[in-house]
């Protein structure tokens, strides 16, 4: 690679990725803690930028980005950058799904099974010297019909961790058609036959302005069964308000949910602004298992994710056949 390959990271990565870069001569400025005003006064120096959440890649930050090639985020989701038109700049946009979607999935999982099971409750009654069997009867999985919201990275590999629990998956994406082949645990299906049969629901959609709110009480009453809810993808995609007022209904069974509406965009903390009623039945709700964000945050993946990147920057940087 030449050193003319530069490349501004602004949030912190796994120290492999550093390392593979170095390795093949790309030239690294870390700037972990420069504001949005300096990143748009130095990115004219750079050909690749390497994200996660702390910035918004935005207009003001493409613009004056004259000799980037790549923006590459650390991570899955894309919604912190303006890929439309930094495409349209000939920016390509780079992510790394592939590097989390088995921890997505394992974790997705494990929440479900822990609410099936009343793992946390039971956990923590027995801490307390209460030994209650007949109050945490478990519920099976087994002959359950599970949909499948987006059928991308994360949705394929949850699909697939399903097999051997004996339910049927039905699986819905409204930008593919025909996508499922030779798979016999599978189904591809419309979000209606999902509405009408399935007592389990997953969801696996980015965010962006079409899903953002998207899931809200109209989507969630159209349910003909109660049913249970996983959220592993982002949090603003479900209106809480709205699907609290479902479990009150006994419309939802349960949640799971690693991703809530109320994170900042950093995905580091919760945003103190919305320390609302909502909030607070949701925390106190014993049918809602919650994680803060931490689904595709296994050690395994940190790795992967670093991995996978460097494999789509390097074939980025790569000279075009003449």
């Amino acid at each position: 690679m030449s050193k003319q390959n530069t490349i501004l990271v602004i949030d912190t990565v796994h120290p492999l990725l550093m390392q593979l870069l170095l390795e093949h001569n790309f030239v690294i400025t870390e700037a972990f803690d420069w504001d949005k005003e300096k990143i748009v006064k130095e990115i004219h120096n750079f050909k690749g930028l390497i994200i996660r959440s702390r910035i918004t890649i935005d207009k003001t930050i493409i613009d004056a980005a004259t000799q980037l090639q790549f923006i590459a985020r650390y991570g899955a989701g894309m919604e912190n950058i303006d890929v439309v038109y930094a495409e349209s700049k000939n920016i390509k946009c780079l992510h790394a799904a592939a590097g989390n979607k088995d921890a997505v999935a394992e974790h997705a999982l494990g929440m479900l099974l822990g609410l099936f099971n009343n793992i946390n409750k039971a956990d923590a009654e027995v801490r307390q010297y209460k030994w209650l069997r007949e109050t945490n009867r478990g519920e099976e999985l087994a002959g359950k019909t599970v949909g499948i919201i987006g059928y991308g990275n994360m949705g394929s590999a949850f699909a697939k961790r399903l097999q051997g629990f004996d339910v049927k998956v039905l699986v819905y994406d409204k930008y593919k058609n025909n996508y499922i082949s030779n798979n016999l645990y599978v189904e591809e299906s419309s979000l209606e036959r999902i509405q009408a049969e399935a007592t389990v629901v997953s969801l696996h959609i980015p965010l962006t302005p079409e899903t953002n709110g998207m899931i809200n009480y109209h989507w969630l009453n159209a349910f003909k069964h109660p049913f249970y809810l996983i959220n592993t993808a982002r949090g603003k995609v479900l209106n809480t308000a709205d699907a609290m007022r479902l479990i009150d209904e006994n419309k939802i069974k349960g949640m799971c949910l690693d991703v809530l509406e109320y994170e900042d965009t950093s995905f580091e903390h919760l945003n103190a602004a919305h320390q609302n009623e909502t909030i607070k039945a949701l925390f106190n709700s014993p049918k809602v298992i919650l994680t803060p964000h931490i689904a595709g945050w296994s050690q395994q993946s940190n790795i992967k994710l670093a991995q996978v990147l460097f494999k789509a920057i390097d074939a980025c940087c790569q000279p075009s056949s003449p």
